[in-house]
C-alpha cells in the first residue's frame, strides 16, 4: 500500500512572501516523514511582480491549478508601486477569495512563550481566540463597483442572509470543535447594528444560526467597543466573528497583542477549496535580506495540515500540525531564536533550523 499523497498549490508571490513561503516548506517537508505522508507541491505564478511581468496578477491557469489542488499554500502579494489605472494595488488574495469563494476568513491569535508580550497585563500570556471574518461580502463587495462622481464617491456595503448564516455556521462550529478540546466555547458577534440597517440584518441572522448551538454561549458587541476591549481583555474571547472591513481592521489588531503579524496566521476556506497564507504583507523594505519572520508562515502551514486532517479523516496530518506547533513553541521558549521584530538577532534561516531540529 503507498504512502497517502496530498497535492498543494504553491503561490509565494511578491517581496518577503517568496522567503517565508520557501521556509515553511522546508518545515512542511521535514513533518513528512513523521507523519507519514507526502506533499506534492507545484509552484504558480501570481503577485504584483508578475503583472509587471505579464500583465496578468492572477493567471487562469493558477486558478486552475488551485481547483485542482487538495489546498492551497499563499506567501504574501502586491507592491506599494504596483497600481491598476484605478490608483489601487494589485491584491490577488482578494481576487482568489472571490473567485473560489472562500467566504470564512479565520485569523488564530495565541500567546508564545519565550516571545516578548507588548502587554504589561498579567493576563497577556492567556491569550488564545480566533477571529473569523466573512470574506466575499460586506463593504469589500464594492471593490471594483465603487461610484466617483465630481464631487463624491460611494462604496455600498452588502450583507445577505445567506452569506452572513454560513459563515456564523461556520464560527460556531469551530466554536463546538474548540469547546470539544477544553476551550470556552463561545462565539461573539461583532457589528454596529446601532447605526447601520445591514448590521441589524447581520445581528438578526446572527441570533438565528445561534438557535441551532444551544450548547455555544453567545454574546455582541460594537466593533468600537470591542476595538477597545481587544486591547483592554484579550484573553476573555474565545471565537469572533464579523463583517469584512470590521474584520480587515480587527484581525490586525489582535496579531499586534501578541508582538505582531510575524505571529499571524490565516486561513480563507470555502466549502470545496482552502487557502492558507500569513497575515502580514510582502514588507518589501526588508526583502532579500534573510531577516522576515517566518512563523506566520509555518503556522499557517500547520492550519493547512488541521484542515485536510478533518477533511480527508486523516489524523497523522493534524499530529503533524502540532509537532509544528510544539517545534516552534520550544524554539522560543528554549531560547533558541528571538525573531528580529522582537528585538532579537534572528534570522528566517535561523527560526526554521530550530523548528527542523525540534521536529
Amino acid at each position: 500500500m503507498g504512502t497517502t499523497t496530498y497535492s498543494v498549490a504553491v503561490l509565494p508571490g511578491d517581496g518577503i512572501g517568496r522567503e517565508v513561503m520557501a521556509a515553511a516548506l522546508v518545515v512542511l517537508r521535514a513533518a513528512q516523514s513523521r507523519m507519514g505522508r507526502e506533499f506534492r507541491l507545484a509552484e504558480h505564478p501570481a503577485g504584483a511582480q508578475h503583472y509587471l511581468d505579464s500583465g496578468e496578477s492572477l493567471p487562469e491557469t493558477t486558478l486552475d491549478a488551485c481547483r485542482a489542488a487538495d489546498a492551497i499554500l499563499f506567501g504574501a502579494m502586491g507592491l506599494p508601486h504596483v497600481r491598476k489605472p484605478d490608483g489601487t494595488e494589485i491584491i490577488p488574495q482578494l481576487d482568489i477569495r472571490f473567485a473560489l469563494d472562500l467566504y470564512a476568513g479565520v485569523r488564530p491569535i495565541r500567546s508564545w512563550r519565550g516571545l516578548p508580550s507588548p502587554l504589561s497585563h498579567a493576563r497577556g500570556s492567556d491569550i488564545d481566540l480566533v477571529l473569523v471574518r466573512e470574506s466575499t461580502e460586506g463593504l469589500f463587495y464594492a471593490r471594483g463597483r465603487g461610484v466617483v462622481e465630481a464631487d463624491a464617491a460611494y462604496d455600498t456595503m452588502k450583507i445577505t442572509r445567506a452569506g452572513t448564516a454560513r459563515v456564523c455556521d461556520f464560527a460556531f462550529e469551530l466554536a463546538r470543535q474548540r469547546k470539544a478540546q477544553g476551550r470556552p466555547g463561545h462565539v461573539t458577534n461583532v457589528d454596529k447594528a446601532n447605526v447601520f440597517a445591514s448590521m441589524a440584518f447581520w445581528r438578526q441572522v446572527f441570533e438565528d444560526r445561534a438557535k441551532g448551538f444551544p450548547e455555544i454561549g453567545t454574546t455582541h458587541a460594537y466593533v468600537d467597543a470591542m476595538a477597545l476591549n481587544l486591547v483592554m481583555k484579550p484573553w476573555e474571547y474565545d471565537v469572533l466573528v464579523t463583517e469584512n472591513m470590521f474584520g480587515d481592521i480587527l484581525s490586525d489588531l489582535i496579531a499586534a497583542l501578541v508582538g505582531g503579524m510575524g505571529m499571524a496566521p490565516s486561513a480563507d476556506i470555502g466549502d470545496r477549496y482552502a487557502l492558507f497564507q500569513p497575515a502580514h504583507g510582502t514588507a518589501p523594505d526588508i526583502a532579500g535580506k534573510g531577516i522576515a519572520n517566518p512563523s506566520a508562515m509555518i503556522l499557517s502551514v500547520a492550519m493547512m495540515l488541521d484542515w485536510l486532517s478533518v477533511r480527508h479523516g486523516d489524523a497523522a496530518l493534524a499530529d503533524g500540525a502540532r509537532a509544528i506547533e510544539r517545534a516552534l513553541q520550544g524554539a522560543f521558549s528554549d531560547k533558541a531564536v528571538l525573531p528580529r521584530d522582537f528585538g532579537g538577532a534572528s534570522g528566517t534561516d535561523d527560526v526554521v533550523r530550530a523548528v527542523v531540529e525540534r521536529l
